[in-house]
């Protein structure tokens, strides 16, 4: 499958995240939970406009992660958007504790280094792979999704070295593959939307 998912031809038509960046989906859980299970400073809380979160976060960057992230209800799940960041996909300790006795689907993008999925459960990775690399899978279910990998175009069986090809449009299929699990549309109108922002903590 090389056609893009034509719901998510706007990633890459207009780069709205830039070039490194997290977005997660936890279920059940208020925005302010979720930061707070992440590490921000309480005191530090605000509502923001999308393009005000990735100015507070473009002010506060650190050299390993996002110095300021933001989450918005969206149904029964929480979004939260980490840019210039990686941790609830890349951190196991912050994972583990966001998706604490939840669910949490995250994708990320890392153009100078790895893009993930990830799908972790009570704070333990189920399903974790690089969209680039979709037959490396890691945690403890790792077919779990791969009837539904096979249907976004992320072929649980693709060989980088024997297929000789890479995959077309990971990013755009990873989120398809995390709409799919779910059943939330990520779209333009999602960044539409007035998120609840904080300052991350320094370890």
């Amino acid at each position: 499958m090389t056609e893009r998912p034509e719901e998510f031809r706007w990633l890459s038509d207009s780069d709205p995240l830039g070039e490194i960046y997290c977005v997660s989906f936890v279920r059940s859980l208020s925005p302010e939970e979720v930061l707070r299970r992440f590490g921000v400073d309480e005191g530090t809380l605000e509502e923001v406009a999308f393009n005000e979160l990735e100015e507070r976060s473009v002010e506060s960057m650190r050299d390993d992660a996002a110095g300021y992230i933001g989450a918005a209800k969206i149904g029964d799940w929480t979004v939260v958007i980490e840019p210039g960041g990686w941790q609830i996909a890349g951190d196991s300790e912050i994972g583990g504790r966001v998706s604490r006795g939840t669910e949490v689907v995250s994708v990320c993008c890392h153009e100078y280094a790895s893009d993930t999925f990830a799908y972790l459960v009570d704070g333990e990775p189920v399903v974790w792979f690089d969209p680039m690399l979709p037959d490396a899978r890691s945690g403890s279910d790792p077919d779990r999704f791969v009837k539904e990998m096979r249907e976004v175009g992320l072929d649980p069986e693709h060989d980088i070295d024997i297929d000789d090809s890479d995959i077309d449009f990971p990013m755009e299929r990873s989120f398809a593959l995390a709409s799919r699990i779910t059943g939330l549309p990520f779209s333009p109108e999602t960044l539409k939307l007035q998120f609840l922002g904080a300052e991350t903590l320094e370890d």
